[in-house]
C-alpha cells in the first residue's frame, strides 16, 4: 500500500482512545525512512508525576534546643487539598522515603511562636546517604524577638532539589534548632498548613 492510497480520514476515521495509551500501546514511526513500532512507554512525556505534602497537625514545643519533628505528622487533606500520583511518600516516625528515584524538590516551611527572644531559629532539611546518619543539606534561618509582652510569630524555610537514586538508603527528616527553648514552640494544624514538608518529583534522574 503506497500512500497515494491511504484516505485522509485514516486516522481520524478510527474510534477514539479515550484515555491515555497503556505502555505496550504501539505507534508506527518512520526510522529514516523505515517503517517501525514503537512502545508508548519509550515516548510518553516525563513531566511531574508526584507532588505530596505534610504538615504539623499539632503544636510542638521547643524541648530541647534541636527539635526533630518525630511525630504529629499528618498529610494535607483538608478540603479541596490534594496529591499527584499513585506511589506517594512514606514516613515513620519522621522518617520520609521517596516512592521512586528520580529528581525531586523537597521543601521544608517552619512557622514558630516566640514568647522568649531568641537569637536564631533554623529550618533544616536533613539527608541520610546511607539509612543511618544525617547531615544538614538546607537550612533557612529566622530569628524571635519578642515585644509589648506577647509572642512573636515566625517563619523559615529551607528548600532543595535531591537525586534520588537509592530509595532504601537515601531518606530525609526535618529538624529546628532554636537558641531559647522557654515558651516557645512551633505552629500545627491539623485543619490548614503552617509547618510544612513539601515533595515534588520533577522527573527522573
Amino acid at each position: 500500500v503506497t500512500a497515494a492510497k491511504l484516505n485522509d480520514n485514516v486516522i481520524s476515521g478510527q474510534t477514539a482512545l479515550t484515555a491515555e495509551p497503556d505502555d505496550t500501546d504501539e505507534f508506527l514511526v518512520s526510522d529514516a525512512g523505515t517503517i517501525k513500532r514503537i512502545d508508548y512507554s519509550l515516548i510518553k512525556g516525563g513531566g511531574i508525576t508526584m507532588a505530596d505534602q505534610f504538615r504539623l497537625s499539632a503544636d510542638v514545643g521547643a524541648s530541647s534546643q534541636s527539635v526533630d519533628f518525630t511525630s504529629n505528622l499528618e498529610r494535607v487533606d483538608t478540603s479541596g487539598q490534594g496529591t499527584l500520583g499513585s506511589s506517594l511518600m512514606s514516613e515513620s516516625s519522621g522518617i520520609f522515603t521517596f516512592p521512586s528515584t528520580g529528581i525531586y524538590l523537597v521543601r521544608f516551611d517552619l512557622v514558630s511562636y516566640v514568647a522568649t527572644a531568641t537569637r536564631y531559629l533554623n529550618a533544616h532539611i536533613m539527608l541520610t546517604t546511607n539509612n543511618s546518619s544525617y547531615s544538614i543539606i538546607a537550612e533557612g534561618r529566622n530569628g524571635g524577638f519578642v515585644s509589648e509582652s506577647s509572642s512573636t510569630n515566625n517563619q523559615a524555610n529551607a528548600i532543595t532539589l535531591l537525586d534520588i537514586t537509592d530509595t532504601s538508603n537515601q531518606k530525609v527528616k526535618f529538624q529546628a534548632v532554636i537558641n531559647q527553648t522557654s515558651s516557645n514552640g512551633f505552629y500545627g494544624s491539623s485543619t490548614l498548613n503552617r509547618t510544612t514538608m513539601t515533595f515534588i518529583r520533577l522527573g527522573d534522574t
